[in-house]
């Protein structure tokens, strides 16, 4: 019987964790390797090149590790990197974060629709691309929610700080009659709740984390490489940043599935871990 070759994720920190527990839940036969730079989190306030530099390094080390895909689990990752990733390892299959502006287009009523995601997302060409493609005629109202992917690295899921920071990205674009909100960084949904009761039952709240599974499972079918059978997948995390720290983030965000934690370490421009 051939070894499992695990799924690869990454992302900045603990925000691909969302998308991570989605696909977990979707194929739980899968092995999972998850890595989370926190040594360079936030990644969304970093010059392009540089994320490009973080992602290129990481996927080599995803790939080191027999990967059979790369999830992009990181809407700033995916908006820098995703294009010169697939140019780079043209027989890798990535998935990445694309922007739900073509979800949150649909859906809302009142022709106005708001978008929370870091700088770098709002820069990337995806992002504008998609858009130019589903969002004419809408009026789209942006948010960087500054300081957020930092209260939720640290576990302030529930600060008065973080709430701060959702009200002063949400209360603008409610005045404005929004009536669909995209997450566009993967740290957001495990705030969803408090941007849920801020905006109010009226407002629907698009979390393409679920959709980033299913895409999965699609690519991984469409080559026959989804395992088989009743026997739960291993999901190992690891962090450049501290493994105790992760840890206690999972905890505080409700995460109880089985996880075995490794630290990371940066040496130049290369990842390594330890078991």
């Amino acid at each position: 019987m051939q070894p499992k070759r695990p799924i690869g994720i990454f992302d900045s920190g603990v925000g691909g964790l969302s998308v991570a527990m989605e696909i977990a839940r979707l194929l739980p036969a899968e092995d999972l390797l998850y890595i989370g730079d926190q040594a360079n989190v936030p990644y969304g306030s970093k010059p392009l090149e540089r994320i490009q530099q973080l992602s290129d390094s990481i996927t080599r080390f995803l790939l080191e590790k027999k990967a059979k895909c790369v999830v992009v689990a990181c809407n700033t990752a995916s908006a820098a990197s995703l294009h010169t990733l697939r140019q780079s390892y043209p027989t890798i299959p990535f998935i990445g974060m694309e922007p739900a502006i073509k979800p949150a287009s649909q859906a809302t009523q009142t022709g106005a629709i708001g978008v929370l995601a870091t700088p770098a997302t709002f820069k990337g060409q995806l992002y504008n691309q998609t858009l130019q493609r589903y969002a004419n005629g809408k009026q789209v109202y942006q948010s960087t929610c500054d300081g957020l992917v930092e209260q939720i690295e640290a576990g302030e899921l529930n600060s008065p700080r973080t709430l701060q920071i959702l009200q002063k990205a949400l209360q603008p674009m409610l005045a404005a009659g929004v009536d669909s909100v995209v997450l566009g960084c993967t740290h957001y949904p495990f705030v969803l709740e408090q941007i849920a009761n801020i905006a109010g039952p009226a407002v629907q709240i698009i979390n393409p984390a679920p959709a980033v599974a299913r895409q999965v499972r699609a690519v991984l079918q469409e080559r026959s490489a989804l395992e088989q059978g009743d026997t739960l997948g291993n999901f190992t995390l690891i962090t450049t940043g501290d493994v105790d720290h992760t840890a206690a983030f999972l905890q505080a965000a409700g995460i109880r599935i089985p996880i075995t934690f490794q630290p990371g370490t940066w040496i130049g421009e290369d990842i390594t871990s330890h078991s």
